[in-house]
């Protein structure tokens, strides 16, 4: 059965949520590219509440369903998180999060422990060590083009399908249903501010922060689960296998047959190795 739209009030916003499932619950968090939503977890709900646990999935501000707040910054984004778990009546939960929502994840994890019970990391390719060649950070040219051009046009139907298939190994998972899906959260308000985030960024680059972040990783103190696809974008392999390397520590796991959209490629992978996870206390592993 698909979960039903459901709406809160967090931080003067209406965001909307998708949820399954009773038990411990664990946050699901979406990336930042466009058409990103609640709706990348939709296979993954059932399985997780089937596991024993709550699975709430939501559009961060400005993507999907979700109202677009005038502060469109990465920080704004990543301090809603909270405010949308307290509007929940949560004062804990597990941080499970995909692409750009891995490196929030771990911060709170860092910064509010007594929030966080465990990390899920999903293809963050930010918490990564950087290739030695330099070009880790780059992304397809498939997705660098048309990204390009979307900032200025609104995406066709065909245009996001070849987005999906950039990021999918698995691309028969693209059906028309799923591609109208990803569509629609793709145009009209979600693309306004995609283009917003974009303006944004080009004003205002980030700053690199003193130390990377991926060198705090030890730090965590919550159960933590990284998990990123051999086929992924930006040699995420070869800088996942450093990154073991360097820390051994950290349960770091590469999935074969799988890109940057974990969630689909590994749909039934990644949920029975964060549930299991998800069961370990704080000190009963990495």
């Amino acid at each position: 059965m698909t979960p039903q739209d459901q709406y809160v009030s967090a931080g003067g916003l209406k965001l909307r949520y998708l949820e399954a499932g009773a038990g411990p619950p664990v946050i699901l968090l979406h990336g930042a590219s466009l058409g990103s939503s609640a709706d990348v977890f939709i296979r993954n709900l059932g399985p997780l509440a089937d596991a024993g646990f709550r699975a709430i999935a939501f559009d961060s501000p400005g993507f999907g369903l979700s109202d677009t707040p005038a502060n469109l910054s990465n920080g704004f984004r990543s301090g809603m998180i909270l405010k949308f778990m307290d509007a929940l009546g949560l004062q804990r939960a597990a941080l499970a999060g995909h692409s750009q929502s891995g490196g929030p994840a771990v911060q709170i994890a860092l910064q509010n422990p007594d929030r966080v019970s465990h990390v899920i990391v999903l293809g963050t390719g930010s918490l990564l060590p950087p290739a030695d060649d330099g070009k880790g950070k780059a992304e397809s040219a498939v997705q660098q083009r048309l990204e390009r051009r979307m900032a200025a046009q609104e995406p066709t139907l065909e245009d996001t399908r070849k987005l999906l298939e950039a990021t999918l190994f698995h691309t028969a998972l693209i059906t028309p249903e799923e591609l109208a899906l990803r569509h629609s959260r793709s145009i009209g308000p979600a693309f306004a501010a995609f283009c917003a985030r974009n303006d944004l960024a080009d004003a205002e680059p980030a700053k690199a922060p003193a130390a990377p972040l991926w060198k705090r990783l030890p730090e965590v103190s919550q159960p933590m689960l990284m998990l990123f696809g051999r086929e992924d974008r930006a040699k995420a392999f070869e800088r996942a296998t450093a990154l073991k390397a360097q820390m051994p520590q950290l349960d770091l796991q590469i999935i074969e047959g799988c890109k940057h959209l974990v969630p689909w490629d590994a749909a039934d992978l990644w949920v029975r190795l964060a549930a299991a996870k998800m069961r370990q206390t704080a000190g009963a592993g990495a």
